[in-house]
C-alpha cells in the first residue's frame, strides 16, 4: 500500500510539476493584438533606446535571436533530425509556358514530410537563385494554402524570371496531414520546415548560393520573418501584409509558444523583422489590417536599424492604403521588382510589348494536379480548424 501511494505521489507531483511549467510559458505568450498602437509606440521607443550603432544593436539582434530560439525550442531539435537525408519524391515536371511544375515532397520531423510544389525555369542555367514561398492562412477551397491562385502566379512568374522556387504547405494544411494546425508546438514545427525547404534547396548543384530569397503573406510573412532572422543564409525577403509592432499573429504556428518574450528577452514582430538588416527586404504594408502604421511607426525603425549598416537603401516599403490584406497583383508586382534587383532575375521576362505584367502566361492547375500523392487534401475551413467535408482521409494518421 505504502508503496503504491508512494507512485501516486510521484505521479501528481510530475502533473504539477507540467502545469506549472505550462502556465510559465503561458504568462509570455505575445498573441494577436497583445497590446495597443500607442503601447506598441512605447515599446519601440524603448528598445530604440537600447542600441544606438551596429555593435549595441548586435548584441541586442544576438539577445533576440536565443529569445526566439528557446522559445520555439529549436535548441531542442536533435542534430540527426536537421542532418537526415530528403527522402526526395519529385513527379514527372509539367512543361509550362517558360517554367515547369514538379510536385515534391521531403523529409521533416520523424515520420513527417514536408509536401509542396517546385517551380523552375524553362531553361536552368548553372546556378540559380532560389526561393523559400510559405504561405498563410486562407480557408476557402478554391483559394487555399499552396494552391491558390496568387500563388501559382507568383510562383510561376518568379520561375520564369530565373528564381528555382518552393511553395510548401504549412502543416495541417494542403498535404500536410501528420499534424493538426492547432499544435501547441507549430511554430517550432514550421521554423523547423522551412529551414529544411532551405537545406533542400541549398543542396542542390543548381543553387546559387549568393541570391537566396524568402517571401509570404500574412502567416506566411511571418514564416518570412522568422527564418531571415534566424538563418543568414537568406539574402533577401519580402516579408507581405504581417511585420506590426502591435499585431503579433493569432496562430499557434506565429505566436503559441514565447518566441517574443521570456524572462530573457521581450521584442515584437517589428524588431524580429529588422534582424533581416544589412539583407535587403521590402515591407509590403495595406490600409485595412495591422500593417496600416508601417510607413509611420514600423518602416522608420527599421530603417535606423539598416543605417546603422549604412544601408538604407535596401529597406523599402509599399505600402497601398486602399488594399487589403493579401498577395494581390499590386504587391506581387512590387515584390517582382524587388526581387529581380536584387536576386539578379530578368524581370523583362514577364513584360508584355507596353513594359507592364502580363502573367497571362501562367496555367493555373488543379488541386489534383499539385498534389504529390494520391491520397485526400487537408482542407481546413475557419479558425477553429475544422476539416470541410472534403477532406475524407484517415483522421487517425493526424498527430495533435
Amino acid at each position: 500500500m505504502k508503496k503504491i501511494l508512494f507512485y501516486i505521489s510521484i505521479i501528481l507531483l510530475i502533473g504539477v510539476s507540467q502545469m506549472t511549467a505550462q502556465k510559465e510559458k503561458s504568462k509570455y505568450l505575445c498573441v494577436g493584438y497583445y497590446q495597443s498602437e500607442s503601447d506598441a509606440v512605447k515599446q519601440l521607443e524603448k528598445f530604440s533606446g537600447y542600441y544606438s550603432n551596429k555593435n549595441e544593436w548586435e548584441k541586442r539582434a544576438e539577445i533576440i535571436r536565443k529569445g526566439i530560439i528557446k522559445g520555439a525550442e529549436l535548441d531542442k531539435i536533435p542534430e540527426e533530425y536537421r542532418k537526415a537525408p530528403f527522402n526526395t519524391v519529385l513527379t514527372e515536371k509539367k512543361i509550362m509556358n517558360g517554367y515547369t511544375v514538379q510536385n515534391i515532397a521531403i523529409d521533416g520531423m520523424p515520420g513527417h514530410q514536408i509536401t509542396g510544389n517546385l517551380y523552375m525555369p524553362i531553361k536552368l542555367k548553372e546556378k540559380n537563385p532560389i526561393i523559400v514561398s510559405p504561405h498563410g492562412h486562407w480557408f476557402n477551397p478554391g483559394n487555399y494554402g499552396r494552391f491558390r491562385p496568387n500563388l501559382q502566379k507568383r510562383c510561376a512568374a518568379l520561375a520564369k524570371m530565373g528564381a528555382v522556387v518552393f511553395a510548401y504547405d504549412m502543416i495541417g494544411f494542403g498535404e500536410s496531414v501528420t499534424y493538426t494546425h492547432s499544435n501547441p508546438k507549430a511554430v517550432q514545427i514550421q521554423i523547423f520546415n522551412s529551414q529544411r525547404v532551405l537545406d533542400y534547396l541549398y543542396s542542390q548543384d543548381y543553387a546559387d548560393k549568393n541570391n537566396v530569397g524568402v517571401t509570404g503573406a500574412s502567416g506566411g510573412g511571418t514564416q518570412t520573418i522568422l527564418l531571415t532572422a534566424l538563418d543568414n543564409r537568406i539574402t533577401v525577403s519580402v516579408p507581405v501584409v504581417m511585420v506590426s509592432a502591435h499585431f503579433f499573429g493569432g496562430c499557434n504556428c506565429e505566436s503559441g509558444m514565447p518566441i517574443h518574450k521570456s524572462a530573457i528577452h521581450e521584442t515584437n514582430n517589428a524588431e524580429i523583422a529588422a534582424l533581416a538588416a544589412p539583407r535587403p527586404m521590402l515591407l509590403i504594408s495595406d490600409g485595412s489590417d495591422w500593417t496600416k502604421n508601417v510607413p509611420k511607426i514600423e518602416y522608420p525603425f527599421i530603417k535606423r536599424i539598416y543605417g546603422f549598416y549604412n544601408a538604407e537603401e535596401d529597406i523599402e516599403n509599399v505600402h497601398l492604403p486602399n488594399e487589403h490584406h493579401d498577395y494581390g497583383p499590386s504587391k506581387r508586382k512590387a515584390a517582382y521588382k524587388f526581387l529581380a534587383k536584387h536576386l539578379g532575375l530578368d524581370y523583362n521576362k514577364i513584360l508584355d510589348k507596353n513594359g507592364k505584367i502580363d502573367e497571362s502566361f501562367v496555367t493555373l492547375l488543379s488541386v489534383e494536379d499539385l498534389k504529390v500523392f494520391d491520397r485526400p487534401i487537408m482542407f481546413l475551413i475557419n479558425w477553429n480548424y475544422e476539416l470541410s467535408p472534403a477532406y475524407e482521409g484517415d483522421k487517425n494518421l493526424i498527430k495533435n
